[in-house]
Order: C-alpha cells, then sequence, then structure tokens
C-alpha cells in the first residue's frame, strides 16, 4: 500500500466559533476565588465574573494552558502551560498578565494547587518516580528549586488548612475515562499527617474517589460510589461520609473550592454549588475570541490516523482520524471522506469499514478528492 501517503493530503477544515453559533461550549477544569471563575477552553485560560457572563482571554500560548488553580487570596493562578514546548508549571497575575515559568524538569509538571500561606505551588511530576506514579513537589511562588511531599506516590492532593496534613489521591489510572471501574487502579483519596506520612483512608467500597477540596473540617471529592461521579463530602471529625448532589446525568470531572462554593464541570458546562445553601446553579458563559484552531484550515490527518482496516480483497483501507471516517486505495486513486460531519466524533473506523470484495464503500461516502474533517 505505497500510496497511502495521499492520506497525508491537508485537508480542508471547516468550523465556526461556538459564540457565534450558539453552539455547545466544552469549558474544562474550573477554579474559583471570590469572584472569578478561571477555567480551559481550546487550549487557553479564560476568566468569567463568578455570577456567569462575558469570558476574558487570559492566555493565549502555541500549546496547550489548563489545571488553573488559584492562590488563596485570589490574586494569582498557578496553571500547567506548554510555552517553551515543554509540560511546566506557570504563574501569573489573576487579572491576566505575563506567565512566570516555575519548574524546568524535562518531564511534565502539572499544577496541582497551593500551600495555605500562598508561598508554594503544589505540583505533580514523575522526575524522581521509580514506577509510572508520580510524587508531589512544591515550589516557591518566585521560582527556585522545587521540594518533595514527602509521600512515595501522590498524583493530586489539598492541603488542610494549617498545613499540617494532606488529602492526597495515592494512584494513578492508565485509562481514567472507564467508567465504573472497580480493578487494582481503582482511586481512593488518604489523608497523610506530614510529619511522620501516616496516612487515614477516607471511608469507601472500591469506588473511585479523587479530587479531594479540603474546606475548614471537611474534604469535598468527586466519586462514582452511586453511580455516576458527583460531589461528596468527608466530615474529618465524625468521619463520615455525605453525598451531596445527586446525579442522575453525566459524570462531574473536576471541581475546585473557593470562598463558600465549590465550582465543578459537567458536560462542558460549569456550575456553583453553595457550600452554606446546598444549593446549585448553572453559571452562564458567553465566550468570543479569536481561536486559530476554529478557523476553517488544512490539517495533515496522515499523523493523526487510528483503528486501521483492510477491505476483503485489499483494494482500500480505511481510517479514522480527526472525527472522520476516511478510506485511500492501495494504488492509485483518492481517499473518500465517508461521514463528512461537522458535529459528531465518529472516533472508531470499525464504524464504517470496507464492505464486500471489490472494496465498494457506502453509498453516502461515494465523494472523492479533498475531504472536510474538523
Amino acid at each position: 500500500m505505497r500510496h497511502l501517503w495521499l492520506a497525508a493530503i491537508l485537508l480542508a477544515a471547516s468550523s465556526v466559533s461556538h459564540a457565534e453559533s450558539g453552539s455547545f461550549l466544552l469549558l474544562r477544569k474550573p477554579a474559583l476565588s471570590r469572584t472569578q471563575i478561571v477555567f480551559s477552553y481550546a487550549g487557553d485560560l479564560w476568566s468569567v465574573p463568578r455570577e456567569g457572563g462575558e469570558a476574558k482571554h487570559l492566555t493565549d500560548g502555541p500549546g496547550v494552558e489548563t489545571d488553573p488553580v488559584f492562590s488563596p487570596d485570589g490574586s494569582q493562578i498557578a496553571f500547567t502551560g506548554e510555552y517553551d514546548g515543554n509540560v511546566d508549571v506557570f504563574v501569573m497575575p489573576a487579572t491576566g498578565g505575563i506567565p512566570k515559568r516555575l519548574t524546568y524538569h524535562p518531564g511534565p509538571d502539572v499544577a496541582v494547587g497551593w500551600t495555605p500561606d500562598g508561598k508554594r505551588v503544589l505540583f505533580n511530576s514523575n522526575r524522581d518516580s521509580a514506577t509510572d506514579g508520580g510524587k508531589l513537589f512544591t515550589v516557591p511562588v518566585e521560582g527556585g528549586f522545587p521540594d518533595e511531599v514527602p509521600l512515595p506516590i501522590a498524583e493530586d492532593g489539598s492541603y488542610s488548612p494549617d498545613g499540617s496534613h494532606l488529602a492526597y489521591v495515592p494512584l494513578f489510572q492508565w485509562q481514567e475515562a472507564w467508567k465504573r471501574y472497580r480493578g487494582g487502579q481503582t482511586k481512593k483519596i488518604w489523608v497523610a499527617d506530614l510529619s511522620d506520612s501516616s496516612v487515614v483512608p477516607v471511608p469507601r467500597e472500591n469506588s473511585n474517589d479523587f479530587n479531594p477540596m479540603w474546606v475548614a473540617g471537611k474534604i469535598y471529592f468527586l466519586s462514582d460510589r452511586n453511580g455516576p461521579v458527583s460531589l461528596y463530602c468527608y466530615d474529618t471529625r465524625t468521619k463520615l461520609v455525605k453525598q451531596l448532589i445527586e446525579n442522575h446525568g453525566l459524570d462531574f470531572k473536576s471541581a475546585s473550592a473557593g470562598p463558600g462554593a465549590i465550582v465543578y464541570e459537567q458536560f462542558g458546562a460549569l456550575y456553583l454549588y453553595d457550600l452554606k445553601s446546598g444549593k446549585t446553579k448553572l453559571v452562564d458563559v458567553q465566550l468570543a475570541g479569536d481561536i486559530t484552531e476554529l478557523r476553517s484550515h488544512f490539517v495533515n490527518v496522515a499523523k493523526r490516523l487510528h483503528d486501521a482496516d483492510i477491505s476483503p480483497n485489499g483494494a482500500r483501507a480505511v481510517f479514522a482520524a480527526r472525527g472522520e471516517i476516511i478510506t485511500v486505495p492501495a494504488e492509485k486513486g483518492d481517499p473518500r471522506n465517508l461521514t463528512n460531519l461537522e458535529s459528531r466524533n465518529e472516533g472508531a473506523a470499525h464504524a464504517a469499514r470496507c464492505q464486500c470484495g471489490s472494496g465498494r464503500i457506502p453509498a453516502r461516502g461515494e465523494r472523492t478528492g479533498a475531504a472536510r474533517v474538523r
């Protein structure tokens, strides 16, 4: 199949701004301060007033900026960025400004949180790990050498108000999106005494517990112990766990605690849970910006092919690429886009196998030449 390079044709991408079309937004990894919500969208960080409204574009780097976390006083944001080609921890003013790089290890460093005094940023890294799991470190906000948190393995964490304890996730998962997973990598939350590294587990029965948030005497977290992932609370005094939000929909993906509330992400939308009233409200986010990825442009899909299959007679092969199903000839001819969809992600080539011995494709896909993908 020496002519598979034909799939390297730069295929035209067609899309419109979410703000212009009014269509679905995918808002990720929210963080909460007294006045703002900062989130990741289209690989950049954005800020919106806590009550909702028009979002402000905070970052515009060539890589991905994500995992924002507010400093305790809300004046700064630590986040994970790729400004210099590597995944490192950065910090910037909450109102926007020039990001300052804090870590320089060639491995990925991921922002997790802050120490309660606001002097150091907590981050995850596998720089000193003997296994695939990472460890937690802190680095001074003004820059300098990191210090390791005295735990053998840790993925995420949140300090107690006095900084003496840490609620953390000791395990990682190879495949985090595996719903209702109950195998050996099931996530759990432990509470560590940092003076001697002793731990006490948050009560559970093999559920996936993650995203700890320590507020006063309670540890809030996300869990799938009663079905879809929802918000729970562990009282460090009574040792009891309580479900706070009854969820019959899609999983909550991430959450962050701020003054008086918790912001969480569900199906690309942001919600605020009021800690005092126990009520939840949707945050109306209006977003508009010059987002390069949303403009019509060309993409070399030859570097993004996956889920390959061959027709029964070997005349054509089929691949998935950027949400489309594309067939290519074994010898001569053009690639054909079978789906030409603008709003769906087909995900796997087995959704449109080549049919019969002649290598014929379904009638709806009988198009040749350049194909449109997203």
